[in-house]
């Protein structure tokens, strides 16, 4: 089976919902690092609309009490992976999503500027689920084919890059399973 093209910076088999939280990179061409993150809002919580709505810009800050920290901020990732392994892609690749924020790497501050952000829908402690590693490996393979810089050991957590200030992906996410599942050919 081979993996979808990806086309003009869109995978072709996400859902597609363009972030205006989004900027042009530096340079296009530099694209090295994949940075896995986790999100849930409200903490702890899946499936609703609220991580939708934070990369659209149109979360109602009001809608929970945990929300009136998310007011004006604006941040984007590449895709966001839900539970069920449903693939949304809100900016695409050549461009820079808002999804590191302080940050650095291998020496380069400004992650957002050379990285691709996916989050995972979960929480550092709860497992993520089968669909998610198996979206996430599936992903992973065609960003490493489609771009040079990108290669299976320059795929880090948040928690990694941003080591002070963020724990994402967490405990919950099993690093080994995901690099199996990256290795099978498909």
């Amino acid at each position: 089976m081979t993996t979808p093209n990806i086309n003009n910076g869109w995978l072709p088999q996400a859902q597609h919902r363009e972030s205006p939280h989004a900027d042009e990179r530096p340079d296009a061409n530099d694209i090295s690092v994949l940075v896995v993150h986790g999100i849930s809002l409200p903490a702890g919580e899946f499936g609703g609309p609220y991580i939708d709505d934070l990369f659209m810009g149109t979360l109602d800050t009001s809608a929970h009490p945990d929300f009136a920290v998310l007011e004006g901020l604006r941040v984007s990732a590449h895709c966001l992976i839900r539970r069920d392994g449903e693939l949304i892609q809100y900016v695409p690749f050549h461009r820079r999503a808002w999804h590191a924020g302080r940050s650095h790497y291998c020496g380069r501050r400004r992650c957002n500027d050379f990285t691709i952000g996916i989050e995972l829908e979960g929480t550092d402690h709860q497992p993520y689920t089968n669909e998610q590693y198996q979206r996430l490996a599936e992903v992973a393979r065609q960003l490493i084919e489609h771009y040079p810089g990108l290669t299976r050991r320059r795929i880090v957590g948040h928690e990694h890059i941003a080591p002070v200030r963020k724990t994402d992906p967490g405990p919950a996410f099993d690093w080994q399973r995901f690099h199996q599942l990256l290795s099978k050919k498909v």
